[in-house]
Parts: C-alpha cells; structure tokens; sequence
C-alpha cells in the first residue's frame, strides 16, 4: 500500500507490507541557482552542438544533441511537454526523444519538415526570464531567449520551461514551450 504525505514543501511516501514500512523523501527541492544553471547549460549545450556540427559534421552533432536530450529532459520520466519554436502542423508537439533530437539536428523521416534547430550555427545564447516560480522539487520560468546567428544577427523567442528533480537528484526539463516574438 502506498500512503503520502505533506510536511511542510516535503512530501514522504510510504510504502506498507506485511513485513516492515519503508519511508523515501521524494521531494529534493529546487534552489534558484540550479535553475538558472539548468538554463545556461541548455544554452551552452545548444552552441556547442552548431559548433560540433561546423567542425565536425551532422553525425557527430546528432551524436551530442541525443547525449544532451538524454541529460536535461525527462524523456525516461515519461512524455515531455515539448512545443518547440520551429515546428508545423502535424508534428507541432515533440513528446518524445526522438521528436525532440529530430527538431535539434533533423534528417529523421517521421519528422520531414526539420531542418535542425541545433544546426543553425549558433554563436551565443542567452536567457532572459521574466519570472522564475520554485515550488519544492519543480521549477517554472517565463522569459525570452536570446540566439545570436554567425552574421551577429540576434533571434528573440519567449519561452517557458518547467523543471523538476528527478529521484536522483538530476534537473530534467519536463514542460518547453517556445514562440516568436509577436511583432504587430
């Protein structure tokens, strides 16, 4: 039988049998730090894959877009809340790895309209939140970032993120949504 409970931002599951209980914190907590790190290695990650792809080609750079799905999503969690900027209809929505490496570095069939994000040959990231919200073990922000093109040329999208804790203790990337900017 399994039993939770709520002290303070703690939450302790309780797992009964006949034997003996067995008592496991879930909630690691989430400080604003780890956040923004979180954020700024997405960053790094996606520069280093248009500098991978510029030195060493499209193999090599599908290699490091999946080693990075695989270390900040939660892909292994369950569907991930993937809305990129990029993306048409059908395929709009990438709840899976697979939709996820398709729309960073493309040439997947299932998805024929990627071109690579990651690909794009990008020099400099940046985020910009407007707002960070940390509630225990998850964290959503709201914000901007910013993409700079090798002509020096800078692409603003909005962008939300939830993150959570897994039962490791590793950050994963559970909700991502990103837009262009409205220009009216």
């Amino acid at each position: 039988m399994k039993l939770t409970h709520f002290i303070g931002s703690v939450s302790i599951v309780l797992f009964a049998s006949h034997a003996a209980a067995k008592v496991h914190i879930v909630n690691q907590g989430l400080s604003e730090k780890e956040v923004l790190g979180a954020q700024n290695g997405w960053c790094s990650a996606l520069v280093n894959i248009s500098a991978i792809h510029k030195d060493k080609g499209v193999k090599h750079a599908r290699k490091l877009a999946k080693e990075v799905i695989d270390a900040a999503y939660g892909y292994q969690m369950g569907a991930v809340l993937f809305k990129p900027t990029l993306t048409v209809v059908p395929q709009t929505f990438r709840p899976t790895s697979d939709g996820a490496l398709s729309y960073f570095v493309g040439g997947d069939k299932k998805y024929p309209n990627d071109k690579g994000f990651a690909l794009m040959g990008w020099t400099k990231c940046e985020v910009d939140n407007d707002s960070v919200f940390i509630a225990g073990n998850s964290a959503s922000t709201i914000g901007k970032v910013h993409f700079t093109a090798p002509d020096g040329s800078v692409t603003s999208v909005d962008k939300s993120w939830v993150f959570v804790k897994d039962d490791a203790g590793d950050i994963r990337i559970v909700l991502h949504h990103s837009s262009l900017e409205y220009k009216g």
